[in-house]
């Protein structure tokens, strides 16, 4: 890496929802880079966290807690990560918990459809291709997809099949990222919009977005995200000052899923400072 700067990676993804590594994996992957901390970020589940914090305190260094929550947010998708609340009867839990039923629901009626479409993946293989039902999700389908050569690869099944506006789309309950930022205040927790530019916002509209999101309780935005260019890493942290948020990052490792991706690494050239965790951990209630 370019710096002697301790590093972190506060967005990560194990085979608990949508990665392809076991979650004992991230924090072995994350001191290889030299991450003083990993953050573990499954979607809508923190079933990963006593292996990878196990193992990460074997290895000595820290495994942050966390999720990834899919929002609904003007009409389109934005996803939230919040971080330090793991224990279960918190408001958040008790919502993961609700999402995760929800996503059970939606991948049975994803069964149904690609029948229709005389697609060959059942159920059955969708939850054998996850680590169970409620971590099974749409990339799981897209490898059942890609084994019985109804696509190419995992990014042309979600083009040609499941991406939105495709013939096997199915939207899932959305939560907004306002109730999101809430329950997690009320678990001890802090909330950061993830890859900003992903809301396909022009600027002055993303920094009134921002502006919303700040006024709700985030406590920061993901400016050093792997795939942005450094000067959007820049565009971005300049944003969360301009609001006062966190300037987070990380690599949104998800194994063989999306390739070319390292932990703490992200593409080779991503830095996120170690004291971005110091500063979201001021921020909690």
């Amino acid at each position: 890496m370019g710096s002697d700067r301790p590093v972190i990676d506060l967005h990560t993804h194990s085979a608990c929802s949508d990665g392809t590594d076991p979650p004992e994996r991230i924090p072995e992957l994350a001191a290889a880079a030299g991450c003083s901390a990993v953050a573990l970020t499954d979607h809508d589940t923190f079933a990963g966290l006593p292996a990878a914090t196990t193992r990460a305190a074997m290895l000595g260094i820290r495994l942050v807690p966390g999720c990834e929550v899919s929002c609904r947010y003007r009409g389109a998708s934005a996803h939230v990560l919040v971080y330090f609340a793991d224990e279960p009867g918190t408001p958040l839990a008790e919502e993961l918990a609700r999402l995760r039923d929800d996503r059970i629901s939606r991948n049975r009626r994803l069964a149904a459809r690609l029948a229709e479409l005389g697609l060959p993946a059942t159920y059955d293989e969708i939850v054998a291709e996850a680590a169970g039902e409620e971590s099974a999700g749409r990339p799981h389908v897209a490898a059942v997809l890609v084994r019985h050569g109804a696509a190419e690869s995992i990014p042309d099944a979600f083009d040609r099949w499941l991406g939105e506006g495709r013939p096997a789309y199915l939207p899932k309950s959305r939560v907004t990222p306002e109730e999101i930022a809430n329950v997690a205040r009320a678990s001890g927790a802090v909330a950061v919009l993830a890859h900003p530019f992903a809301l396909g916002l022009e600027p002055r509209e993303l920094d009134t977005a921002v502006a919303e999101l700040a006024a709700s309780g985030f406590a920061g935005i993901e400016a050093h995200y792997a795939r942005y260019s450094p000067e959007e890493r820049a565009e971005l942290a300049a944003l969360a000052t301009r609001h006062d948020l966190v300037a987070t990052g990380g690599s949104d490792y998800h194994g063989s899923v999306k390739s070319g991706l390292e932990v703490g690494r992200g593409e080779g050239d991503l830095e996120v400072p170690d004291d971005a965790l110091a500063a979201l951990e001021a921020r909690r209630q």
